[in-house]
Formats: C-alpha cells, sequence, structure tokens
C-alpha cells in the first residue's frame, strides 16, 4: 500500500460576517466545514464540485496561504509527520518548498515585468544555497522538462500563447523540487486541445518526478483523466469519496450523480435530460438544517431535512458517501448512461 504524503483531519475555516460599527460578529461563512482526506505519495486526488463550493479554500489552507479556524494538516517528511497548521516562521518556510501552487490564470499568474528567466528563478534566489551559475543551469533545466526553448528566457510572459504561460507557471512551482502541487484549476483556461497537452504534461512529470498532486476542478472529465480518487464537495464538505473509476460508474450520492449528468455526451442523438438541479446553491453563511442537498435533491425524505448525514463506508473503506439512503438509491454513472 502506498504510503499517505498529505493526511488532512477535520479541516475547518470559517470567516466571521460582522454588523454594525463595532464590527460584531453575526455570524460565520463555513468555506471549509470539516474535510478529511489523504494523498498517497505519487498519486492524484481530484477535488470537484460547483463554484463556490470551498475547493480553493481547501487548496489554500493546505499550502497555509489562509489560516485554518480548526483541524490538522499531516505532512509525511523521511519518516516524520509535521502538522503544517501549527509550524511558524523559519520552520514553516523550510517546509514550503515542498509544497508548490499552480494557479488558474496562466495571464494574471505571472508578473508581466519580469522575464521568463527571472520568473523561475525567483523561488530558488529566495530560499538561497545556490550559485549564480546553479541558479541559471536550473532554471535551463525547467524549460526544457516543460516543454518550452531556451531562447524563451529573456521573453516576457506577453510574448506567450496561454498554454505556453501555464506551462512556466508550471516550470516555476517545479522550481525547489516539491513533493506535493496543488493545481487550482490549472488548464479551465485554456483551449480544449491545450488542456490535452498540460494534462499530459502534468501526468509525464507526475511519472518521473514522483509529484503528488491535489487537482482542483470543475470539469468531471478533466479530473476523470488525471485523479486516482476524487472527492467531491458541496456547501464546504466532502459529500462522497471514491476511487476514480468507482466513482463516475457507481456514485452514491445524489449530488455525484447531478454531476455526472451534466457532463457533455460525444453523441449527437442523445437527448440530453434535465440534468440540473432544482432551487439554488446552498448558502454557506446560512445552511439549511439537515443535509444542505436536500432543497435540491429529488430523493429528499423527512429525515434528509431534520439530520446531517454522516460520511460513511459504501461497501468498502475507500468508497465513502454522506447520504442516509445511498443503499437503497439506484444512482446513474457515466457508464450507464452511455450504455443506453
Amino acid at each position: 500500500m502506498t504510503k499517505p504524503l498529505l493526511e488532512v483531519r477535520n479541516l475547518k475555516r470559517y470567516f466571521p460576517i460582522t454588523a454594525g460599527f463595532r464590527r460584531k460578529v453575526v455570524g460565520h461563512v463555513k468555506a471549509v466545514d470539516g474535510v478529511s482526506f489523504q494523498i498517497a505519495e505519487g498519486e492524484t486526488l481530484g477535488l470537484v464540485g460547483e463554484s463556490g463550493c470551498g475547493k480553493t479554500t481547501t487548496g489554500k489552507l493546505v499550502l497555509r496561504l489562509i489560516e485554518r479556524t480548526e483541524g490538522e494538516i499531516l505532512f509525511h517528511d523521511n519518516g516524520s509527520v509535521i502538522d503544517l497548521a501549527a509550524l511558524r516562521g523559519e520552520e514553516l518556510r523550510r517546509h514550503r518548498r515542498h509544497m508548490q501552487l499552480i494557479f488558474q490564470d496562466p495571464f494574471s499568474s505571472l508578473n508581466p515585468r519580469m522575464t521568463v528567466y527571472d520568473i523561475i528563478a525567483e523561488p530558488l534566489k529566495a530560499h538561497g544555497g545556490l550559485t549564480r551559475k546553479d541558479i541559471q543551469d536550473r532554471v535551463k533545466e525547467l524549460i526544457q522538462a516543460v516543454g518550452l526553448n531556451i531562447e524563451f528566457m529573456p521573453r516576457y510572459p506577453h510574448a506567450f500563447s496561454g498554454g505556453q504561460r501555464q506551462r512556466i507557471g508550471i516550470a516555476r512551482a517545479l522550481a525547489l523540487n516539491p513533493r506535493l502541487i496543488v493545481c487550482d484549476e490549472p488548464v479551465s483556461a485554456l483551449d480544449v486541445s491545450v488542456q490535452a497537452q498540460i494534462l499530459n504534461l502534468l501526468k509525464d512529470l507526475q511519472d518521473r518526478l514522483g509529484l503528488s498532486y491535489l487537482f482542483i476542478a470543475h470539469d468531471l472529465t478533466v479530473v476523470e483523466n488525471i485523479s486516482a480518487t476524487t472527492a467531491v464537495m458541496y456547501a464546504g464538505r466532502i459529500v462522497e469519496m471514491a476511487p476514480t473509476e468507482t466513482l463516475f460508474r457507481h456514485p452514491k450520492h445524489p449530488y455525484t450523480e447531478t454531476l455526472l449528468a451534466a457532463v457533455p455526451k460525444p453523441d449527437p442523438e442523445f437527448r440530453e435530460k434535465e440534468a440540473v438541479p432544482k432551487g439554488e446553491v446552498a448558502d454557506p453563511s446560512s445552511l439549511p438544517p439537515g443535509c444542505p442537498f436536500h432543497p435540491r435533491c429529488p430523493y429528499a425524505q423527512d429525515r434528509c431535512r431534520a439530520e446531517l448525514p454522516a460520511l460513511r463506508a459504501m461497501g468498502s473503506a475507500e468508497h465513502t458517501a454522506a447520504c442516509h439512503f445511498s443503499e437503497g438509491l439506484a444512482l446513474k454513472g457515466i457508464e450507464s448512461e452511455r450504455n443506453e
């Protein structure tokens, strides 16, 4: 069994809502509310859900870009387990080199006043320990590793396409030899043909360097292509998690079924059924009682309106879902719809 690299336990982030002259706290936005998962060495966990469900906030919490309200972020480093949430100062900075981020927007994530060389060299200079020649050699190595020409080093970001800019961002993320990379929707701003190239690059780098990815996305077809395990988030909670193939073929939560039904089918004869649930996405500052999805769920019963379902095993420890009636529901996955 592959060893875990990252374990997240009961992670929460509540943003206070204030009102009045004294800025009194009158409530909280529960952006992340009790999220737990683990990522094995050399594997990818896909995190999916609608906009506003807490995916990006979870990624920022893992990287310590924002502070948690509660929970543990455990990083396994050479036999020792470190709680990243408890680190401060130089100790935190020392461990940050093992965790990097690929941004969603390749156009705004690169400084337009810096050359490609300076962008990639910046983390190497910030963490120190290398000579000027070492930095130059490392930048050349990284540029070639992501499929770019070393002649691009003196150019500025405006001279490149979206796909090339994202390759520059990936090279920057690789500069310090990280073990974990948080990919925050890294292909959503790119053309479909370029998306495939970037995904293939990420998989190739993972195979060569043994990288682990937390891959955040809203496009399930992208997640299916790269993730070993997929977790589905709704209103700040994980409502289902399973090996990707199992989740796509045999979903156990109605929300997962809804997301899968919304995936476009490559068949001109296929008539899409109504896939969008009724009602609005749950407001994380004022969640309904019981299951947050029950106002939109076609299978909701009285228990769903009164009791919050726990994330529990669905026949195996690898497949979990937070639904009171998962065992009795015959939910459709992508494969079953394609075979109809």
